[in-house]
């Protein structure tokens, strides 16, 4: 039987490592290193042309990156794979690596906050323009696209609020016309949706999320078919924004275990997401893997399963008595990140970042991480925010 038709939860304790490199070693060490001496004056030569082999400096990829990157990319089904050293890393050197000076780009509305300041900011000084999109828009997409649209990027579920993008549709309509398609796959991770599968040409992550898994490394990946990967390795070259061994040690750690965890935390984030569905303090859960939620349909027909990032809405409160739920709260902290093993929650905002759509809710909105707790104490948790948020 090959490798390739073993389950995905088979494979992860198996891809990005050969044991018989390392003296029998399960896990490729962290190897560390700058400098690579070569055996002959030929060798430097083709190392100077781009034409040596093997290695011929550690910032080109020592064997912990590389093991890392070949991981991620036969996990997903892409070409190649680039590791670099933040999520914002992976969602922004795309974006510089595939466009030039004159060329459209249409982004999703609900996109990662620093990305669309990147766009705003940078993409614009550099003379590329940018167009926000519904993300429910699907197929009728096509109105958008101008004769210099080159690039759509897209967040499926959305950043904050979780709409389902129909990927397919979008990449059909892209790929008539020319454009690529790149896609933050962080909420789902190769695990959860196969990009390349729904038309993808490069996939995004935010590592440090639940690839990394432990909360204790800032990381990114990119994985790219044979079409764009060409363009992002020599800017991942340019740039010298290779991620550090250290870190891809720890990102090859989070891939062993990364099924399991998955598997525990949207159990978690089922059992806890429908009952804050059926509280009165709450008008609306945004987790497109709950039936009846919104975007369902489109999330069971591309996606074989969820994390454990979602959204509440809840009922007409003043920030002060939101503030009195969660300031309290004994499980779970506050902070911007997810992913981890730590259950968190944050107030969010996401009338603040819209220009292609208007965000209207009944109440304050809340983003909730689920970790590797036990729902029933988390749930117990929540339960005397709410006394505290009715006052």
């Amino acid at each position: 039987m090959s490798r390739s038709s073993h389950k995905p939860s088979t494979r992860l304790g198996h891809l990005g490592r050969s044991p018989q490199r390392w003296l029998g070693a399960v896990n490729t060490p962290v190897v560390r290193t700058s400098t690579i001496q070569f055996e002959s004056v030929r060798d430097v030569e083709l190392a100077e042309a781009g034409q040596y082999p093997g290695l011929s400096y550690g910032l080109h990829g020592v064997p912990t990156v590389t093991d890392f990157q070949a991981a991620l990319a036969e996990l997903e089904g892409g070409h190649a794979a680039l590791a670099v050293p933040s999520g914002l890393t992976a969602t922004t050197l795309p974006l510089l690596a595939l466009l030039v000076p004159g060329d459209h780009i249409l982004v999703t509305d609900a996109v990662y906050g620093p990305t669309r300041r990147f766009c705003n900011l940078h993409l614009a000084r550099l003379g590329i323009d940018v167009t926000y999109y519904d993300p429910l828009v699907g197929g009728d997409i096509a109105a958008l696209f101008r004769p210099t649209t080159k690039l759509v990027f897209c967040e499926s579920p959305g950043s904050l609020t979780f709409e389902v993008q129909d990927i397919p549709a979008i990449a059909r309509v892209a790929h008539e016309r020319g454009a690529l398609v790149v896609i933050d796959n962080s909420w789902a991770t190769p695990l959860y949706f196969r990009s390349f599968e729904h038309g993808v040409d490069v996939s995004v992550h935010a590592a440090t999320k639940y690839i990394g898994g432990h909360s204790d490394v800032l990381l990114g990946a990119i994985v790219a078919n044979e079409t764009a990967y060409p363009k992002l390795f020599r800017l991942w070259t340019d740039l010298g924004v290779t991620a550090s061994p250290d870190d891809c040690f720890l990102g090859l750690r989070g891939l062993r275990t990364l099924a399991v965890r998955l598997e525990r935390q949207q159990a978690s984030a089922m059992t806890i997401a429908a009952w804050l569905r059926g509280r009165p303090e709450v008008a609306e859960v945004l987790y497109p893997a709950l039936p009846g939620a919104r975007g369902h349909e489109l999330w069971k027909r591309d996606f074989v399963g969820a994390s454990a990032l979602f959204g509440v809405i809840l009922q007409p409160a003043t920030a002060e008595r939101v503030a009195a739920m969660l300031d309290d709260l004994e499980l779970f902290g506050m902070g911007f990140s997810w992913g981890g093993y730590e259950s968190l929650v944050i107030p969010i905002h996401p009338e603040r970042a819209r220009s292609a759509t208007t965000w209207q809710a009944a109440g304050p909105a809340l983003r909730i991480a689920i970790g590797l707790e036990d729902p029933a104490d988390l749930i117990a948790d929540l339960e005397a925010g709410f006394v505290r948020l009715r006052g």
